[in-house]
């Protein structure tokens, strides 16, 4: 009897551990691992294509590197990827080339709105980042 209760308890403890380390797997920053294409942007009055007519801002995750990249439609940026669970922060500062553009505005807007940036979510199907500040979605990527 004791022995029978003893291997319950057992595959009890077994399964829920294994259930807890799952859920625990869902909000974990390796997901945004690769490169994402900006897609939407809130603030501006100008259309999207209108900021970003030749080249959309992009950014590139290497978790394993707690590096974040990528161009934000004229200059490239890299700076530390400071991300744990579903909060993320682009307020260190963060090395950006300093090209001329001929239009700054897009590229201005971009910078502003990352660093205001709290926490982001990606969709189901991996294919989807969005970044969010306070409760507002203000940046929105595809997987590239």
């Amino acid at each position: 009897m004791i022995k029978n209760v003893f291997i319950l308890f057992f595959v009890g403890f077994l399964l829920i551990s294994c259930n807890v380390f799952k859920c625990k797997k869902k909000d974990v920053v390796y997901k945004l691992e690769g490169n994402w294409e900006l897609i939407y942007i809130t603030g501006p009055r100008i259309a999207f294509e209108g900021l970003y007519p030749d080249k959309k801002p992009t950014i590139n995750f290497n978790t394993k590197e707690n590096l974040v990249s990528g161009n934000n439609s004229c200059n490239s940026y890299t700076g530390q990827l400071n991300a744990s669970e579903n909060k993320i922060n682009f307020q260190e500062p963060m090395v950006i080339t300093k090209m001329m553009c001929i239009d700054g505005q897009g590229e201005q807007v971009f910078m502003s709105t990352l660093s205001k940036v709290t926490s982001y979510t990606i969709t189901d199907d991996g294919r989807t980042l969005n970044f969010i500040s306070g409760n507002i979605e203000t940046i929105r990527f595809t997987k590239r």
